[in-house]
């Protein structure tokens, strides 16, 4: 496999680890009954160091096997952050559970 598909899968893989590691920690902090703007900004900074650790780990591994640089930041960072925010909705959804009701 060439080393940009590679980093590519790679990144997806990835989007689904920082999603359950973000919405983990937010279950085991105590997910408040509802949504605070709060609980996305430390699953989106999870998301953004998890994404720059693997771009150095990327860049000293396949530093020599890709020819612009620049494509081993770039190659990916779509499909990272779509699949981070999708995991993340539904796994912090499913860890919440069901709204609790006010009498």
């Amino acid at each position: 496999m060439r080393p940009l598909v590679m980093i590519y899968w790679a990144r997806i893989a990835l989007g689904i680890v920082a999603a359950a590691i973000g919405a983990g920690l937010e279950w085991i902090r105590g997910i408040q009954s509802e949504f605070q703007i709060s609980n996305l900004m430390n699953g989106l900074t999870i998301a953004l160091l998890i994404y720059l650790v693997s771009y150095y780990v990327f860049k000293a591994t396949f530093r020599a096997q890709v020819e612009k640089q620049s494509k081993i930041m770039t190659m990916g960072i779509g499909v990272y952050f779509f699949t981070w925010i999708v995991f993340w909705i539904l796994l912090f959804s499913i860890l919440r559970g069901p709204p609790i009701p006010v009498a």
